[in-house]
């Protein structure tokens, strides 16, 4: 009961406009999420707040790596990282996350608020919306995720000042850039979700939004 009250009172209100199908499937985000992800912009991004929120400009699309829904839910759930990701626990325990969790039939699930942080890209957390989508590259993402995925950028283009639609693997192309506020400059990842055939589908899908992608590398 306590965690869904946390998720209602940290959900923003709906504002006109066409809302696609969203199911409320919410993470923990107790006591102990909270502190890690204050700790995590502070260390990471150098952002000292009072609580755990963001300012969307961006909506970064990933996939999960995996072929089920629970899987990934299971693996998002917990507070604090499984041992099993020690090659990045080093920079902090908090588990990995991300806004929403799109299946292989396209249904969306909402994880967390679209303004509470989500520990998703390095360097650019902080003012950005993840959008996890079940798959990989062995499983490559599915033509009812790319629609969903098209709606529900246009449904959060409609609430947040979005400037950004990028894939994972774009994400260090903006070291460099003001955007990039990760503070130690040897912590990145190397990334290929959610593929370069699937962002150059929703780009085309969504050219008349006229967002911008990574910069130039």
């Amino acid at each position: 009961m306590r965690r869904f009250l946390l998720f209602c009172s940290l959900c923003p209100l709906l504002t006109f406009g066409q809302q696609p199908k969203i199911i409320q499937k919410p993470v923990v985000f107790d006591q102990l999420r909270t502190e890690l992800s204050l700790a995590y912009l502070k260390k990471r991004h150098n952002l000292v707040q009072k609580t755990p929120a963001i300012k969307p400009k961006m909506i970064v699309l990933h996939w999960t790596a995996s072929r089920s829904l629970m899987g990934a839910f299971n693996a998002f759930n917990p507070s604090v990282l499984p041992s099993s990701r020690r090659a990045i626990a080093g920079a902090s325990k908090l588990n990995v996350s991300a806004h929403y969790l799109v299946d292989r039939n396209g249904s969306i699930y909402q994880l967390l608020p679209d303004t509470v942080f989500a520990r998703h890209v390095i360097g650019l957390n902080y003012c950005a919306i993840g959008i996890e989508n079940v798959g990989s590259n062995k499983y490559p993402l599915t033509t009812a995720q790319l629609k969903a995925n098209e709606q529900l950028v246009r449904y959060l283009c409609q609430r947040y000042p979005i400037q950004y639609l990028i894939g994972h693997y774009e994400h260090t192309w903006f070291k460099n850039t003001p955007l990039w506020r990760e503070t130690d400059p040897y912590y990145h990842s190397d990334k290929t979700d959610p593929g370069r055939i699937f962002m150059k589908n929703i780009r085309i899908a969504l050219h008349d939004l006229h967002l911008k992608g990574a910069p130039a590398h």
